[in-house]
């Protein structure tokens, strides 16, 4: 899903901006749920197999890599061959417990996963994907993963709730404005933004996971000021592109929110959830008979 949407946020460049504020913002506390569920399966020779979807540059494996134990083999798997690329190169050589991490990539649509392609798999995880997925696909993830009896760790979904501080008279219309972009329809495809998390629990729950959430809040300002200047740029961008109506407005809004940010005097918390979901054990296959 990254490298297709043709978007700035999914460049390299912004990729690596945000991931001190990503590896600072994810939830340790779902590791041990996960440590659990991961220690009390079937032993593989070869070790974890973790599928990281819509991979980007790899944050999610260089976070999550050396807080799990080994050996483990990453499935990296994006649309965009020059962030496979960089995915690749940069894992950890290494587990918490000392033993081998190695990695392969995957060119294509994670939407058209099958609990079939998910056989073996250890587990499945995903950083700031949710929000772009349709119900439709986050349904067939969902049962993908369940029929396939995979846990998932699916890292900073937004929530559409943001704080700014100080306050700014035009802050509710361009958050609502932007959270209408965020659900917007592209392609044909009904996007769910906000709506991801609660459509996540709903849809792994009712395939028989056991779902934990946990609060993953991005907190800009200070030493962030690069990526908090790229957020607003981009938060006011796509606010301007679902109601242009807001446009000089919005220019405006922009201009003070930039001052006060190179001046050290904004502070920024961009709420996301983190989710584990935790299906029941894989079907196993009936005897075949005759």
């Amino acid at each position: 899903m990254r490298g297709a949407v043709g978007s700035p946020y999914f460049c390299p460049d912004w990729l690596e901006l945000r991931e001190p504020a990503d590896a600072a913002a994810r939830a340790p506390e779902l590791l041990g749920p996960l440590r659990d569920r991961l220690a009390a399966a079937p032993e593989r020779p070869d070790g974890l197999v973790i599928r990281d979807l819509g991979c980007g540059t790899g944050a999610m494996g260089r976070w999550l890599a050396a807080r799990l134990p080994g050996p483990q083999r990453w499935i990296l798997q994006d649309h965009d061959p020059e962030l496979l690329a960089r995915a690749g190169s940069r894992l950890p050589s290494t587990t918490a417990d000392g033993r081998p991490v190695t990695a392969v990539t995957a060119h294509g649509d994670l939407t058209a996963l099958t609990a079939a392609a998910l056989a073996g798999t250890s587990l499945v995880t995903a950083s700031a994907l949710l929000d772009l997925l349709t119900r439709d696909e986050l349904a067939s993830l969902a049962a993908a993963c369940t029929g396939a009896g995979c846990p998932v760790l699916l890292a900073l979904s937004v929530t559409g709730r943001v704080e700014l501080s100080p306050a700014d008279p035009l802050d509710a219309a361009l958050s609502a404005a932007f959270d209408a972009h965020q659900r917007r329809t592209a392609g044909g495809r009904r996007l769910l933004g906000p709506d991801a998390v609660a459509a996540a629990t709903e849809a792994f729950t009712r395939r028989g996971a056991r779902v934990l959430t946990r609060p993953s809040p991005w907190r800009l300002g200070g030493p962030e000021r690069a990526l908090t200047e790229h957020w607003l740029r981009g938060r006011v961008a796509a606010a301007r592109a679902q109601r242009p109506q807001l446009a000089a407005a919005a220019d405006g809004y922009l201009r003070r929110r930039l001052a006060a940010c190179a001046a050290g005097e904004l502070a920024v918390t961009v709420h996301h959830t983190d989710l584990l979901a935790l299906p029941g054990p894989a079907p196993v296959p009936a005897p075949r008979t005759g």
